[in-house]
């Protein structure tokens, strides 16, 4: 049977653009659909402009590190109006990258939403259908909005970017890494920032010590955080009229004005005025904005897998297999949209192990074990392996442990503290997982995520020099374990 194409990719994000180019490259014709703007998540409304905005809250403080250590500098107020446009243009220049690397390597690229129609073939929203050996889906994740009444009133990550303003006051519900990251961004810039979170601590699943360390900071820097608690309700703050009791937000701004014609996250971007919030500690408050930061999930609504027969889990991701392939034979998933690990290097790796499995005659597994991760609050928290809980439920393991104030911020007496914590199989002597929790974690983690990866035990950090004076030195230098388990 002849085909329009060897492969089809629906989805131009990190992982369904590499896919495609590397397929490319081997010789296959390739086509991508991409419903939204080419960059996905981690360009568009994720990992990118995301840290632009920390790199932007970062610099509050260290206006204030710099007055202390002497330098006769005022600061002024965050001008989101000056920041905003040089947000949007960078993010249009990287999604010009992405459309002329597709287009250098041969993709024929199709602005438009596509739809499985059977195994080897898609239709496009204008009705036109396609033809492949090979399907790809590369359509990642979305966030997701609590069910309860009201809840269309508060905003996502995605909006965030989209503000023509920003808000005097935001609460954010949530406890993962996104409703902390975000914490501490508009923190950072000026916005004053309440925290809800239903569980006992924030970051469930990252090391209990650390992520303890990192409410504390959180809530030294600013961050109103309260643990175990929830919205009872939620309204427009204009139908509420016995406002005595509420306190009040300083000022109401935060709408939303033009976007961009191909983005398609408006969505609650566009709707203004503020919301009466009750929750359950008691607090009734009026908020500019309320944000959602409660979980995302998988884009596979209207994808037609359950027409073709792809199977998929009880959270809607599409099943599959080690090289990445779905029940369907000529059909496969990777990304957030399989909902293994939901990081965009994974989902590159992912889209380069299945080049090489179907068009370079190389069947090639992704490694998921032992990758390193950061959360960029503040101070950052960079992790790689198991934590102490998790290791400790599954071997006897010794833990080596630090947390001190670093020089640099000591020295104008700010409380400021890091960890540095390795976790260490007994048997093996191993290092089987490492967390930091300091400015430039993520950059520390990535070089400490190579050294586990290749098996290093806890006597080769010994016999590693340190590097003096930085606090990076402490991961070679803690000699006895703070305990065992």
């Amino acid at each position: 049977m002849a085909f329009d194409y060897d492969l089809f990719v629906i989805g131009g994000g990190s992982g369904g653009v590499r896919a495609a180019r590397v397929s490319a490259a081997t010789g296959a014709s390739v086509a991508l659909a991409e419903e939204s703007r080419l960059g996905g998540t981690c360009v568009i409304r994720g990992c990118v402009p995301k840290k632009l905005m920390v790199f932007a809250s970062e610099y509050h403080g260290a206006i204030g590190e710099a007055q202390a250590y002497g330098w006769a500098h005022e600061g002024g107020a965050f001008d989101w109006q000056k920041f905003k446009p040089r947000l949007r243009e960078e993010l249009t220049r990287l999604e010009g990258i992405y459309r002329r690397l597709l287009e250098g390597s041969g993709v024929e690229i199709f602005d438009t939403r596509a739809r499985l129609v059977d195994p080897h073939t898609v239709e496009l929203a204008d009705g036109d259908r396609k033809s492949a050996k090979h399907i790809l889906i590369a359509t990642g994740g979305h966030a997701v909005r609590p069910d309860q009444p009201n809840a269309e009133l508060g905003i996502t990550s995605n909006d965030i970017f989209l503000m023509d303003e920003l808000p005097k006051s935001i609460l954010i519900v949530g406890g993962g890494y996104i409703a902390c990251e975000f914490a501490c961004i508009l923190n950072g810039l000026g916005v004053e920032v309440t925290q809800h979170y239903r569980g006992a601590q924030i970051l469930r699943g990252f090391d209990d010590e650390a992520r303890g360390l990192v409410a504390e900071a959180m809530r030294a820097g600013g961050v109103d955080l309260h643990l175990g608690t929830n919205i009872v309700e939620m309204r427009a703050a204009e139908e509420v009229t016995d406002l005595d009791h509420a306190k009040p937000a300083t000022e109401i701004t935060g709408g939303a004005g033009e976007l961009a014609p191909t983005d398609p996250d408006a969505g609650a971007a566009l709707r203004g005025g503020p919301v009466w919030v009750k929750s359950t500690n008691g607090q009734e408050r009026v908020y500019d904005r309320v944000m959602f930061a409660t979980g995302r999930a998988p884009n596979t609504a209207d994808l037609g897998l359950g027409e073709v027969g792809v199977a998929t889990g009880r959270r809607g991701e599409i099943v599959v297999d080690a090289f990445s392939q779905t029940n369907v034979p000529s059909i496969y998933a990777i990304g957030d949209v399989t909902n293994r690990i939901q990081l965009t290097p994974v989902a590159i790796r992912e889209g380069m192990a299945f080049a090489a499995t179907v068009f370079d005659g190389k069947p090639t597994k992704v490694d998921h074990d032992l990758v390193a991760s950061a959360v960029f609050t503040q101070p950052e928290l960079g992790t790689v392996g198991l934590t102490e809980e998790a290791a400790r439920d599954i071997e006897p393991i010794e833990v080596y442990c630090t947390s001190f104030r670093p020089m640099r911020t000591a020295f104008i007496e700010r409380p400021d503290r890091v960890l540095f914590k390795l976790i260490v199989s007994q048997k093996t002597r191993k290092v089987l997982g490492c967390h930091i929790v300091a400015e430039g974690a993520g950059e520390l983690i990535q070089m400490v995520g190579i050294a586990i990866k290749m098996g290093a035990t806890k006597e080769d950090f010994d016999r590693t020099v340190a590097v003096h004076p930085t606090i990076s030195e402490e991961l070679v230098t803690m000699r006895e374990p703070v305990r065992t388990a």
